[in-house]
Order: structure tokens, then sequence, then C-alpha cells
């Protein structure tokens, strides 16, 4: 019970720092769908006249989550490096944490990533599924 009860501020702490973690993960996933569900509603038009020519539904499928992708690998670029840069100053702050691991960045950029591609799932989808004829008749 006494050891129980003297780690109690440490588990505060890291249940803080996961539901920190989830909300902006969240609040990365919310603005990365509401950025695709826009230029995917902006270019609908365009993307309609490529599947008039011939373009799979596959292939904007596809074009949508590389946009994803690129826009996260763009925040990654820049992020990393501060990442890096921020562990001298976490170490100085939490005695014993390691400066070596490079765990913690590796898993972040996995979650990044998953959370870009469950994102713009659904923009992707309705691009994929734009129906060329209505938007060819439109003009």
């Amino acid at each position: 019970d006494q050891i129980n009860a003297s780690i109690i501020p440490e588990r505060l702490t890291a249940m803080l720092s996961t539901w920190f973690g989830v909300l902006g993960a969240l609040l990365t996933a919310v603005g990365l769908y509401s950025l695709l569900a826009y230029t995917v509603a902006r270019f609908t038009h365009e993307i309609g006249v490529r599947m008039a020519l011939g373009a799979k539904p596959s292939d904007m499928l596809r074009m949508v989550l590389m946009d994803a992708l690129r826009i996260v690998c763009l925040g990654l670029l820049i992020g990393i490096p501060l990442a890096l840069g921020s562990r001298r100053i976490a170490a100085a702050l939490i005695d014993g944490l390691p400066l070596q691991n490079p765990m913690p960045i590796v898993i972040g950029i996995g979650a990044m990533i998953v959370v870009a591609l469950c994102a713009s799932y659904l923009p992707a989808r309705r691009a994929s599924h734009v129906d060329p004829m209505i938007y060819l008749r439109y003009e």
C-alpha cells in the first residue's frame, strides 16, 4: 500500500500524458480530415474529368491517400528535428530519462501515419465514388 501510494504522482503524470497524446492525435485526425474533405469537394470536377478520361476509382483513392501522406511527411520533417532537439530539455526535467532510445519517436511516426491514413480514408472513398457524368453535365 505504501509503494502504491508513493507512485500515485507518476501514475497521474502517465495518465495525463496518455490523454494529451490521444487528444493530440484526435485533433490531428479531425484537422487532416477536414482539410482533405475540403480539397476533395473543391476538386470534385477535376476528379470527375479524370474518371471520365479513364482513371479508375483505385487511382483516385490512391491520389487522395498520397496527398494525406505528403502532408504528414512534411509535418514529420519539421517535427522530428524538434523532437530530437527537445529530448535534452525533457531529460533535464525528468531524472533517468534515456536519451539514446529512439523507440518513442519511431512509435510517434508510425502513429501519425496511421492517424493520417484513417483520417483520409473517408475523403478518399468519396473521391473514388465520383460519377463523372454528373460533373461533365454540370459544365
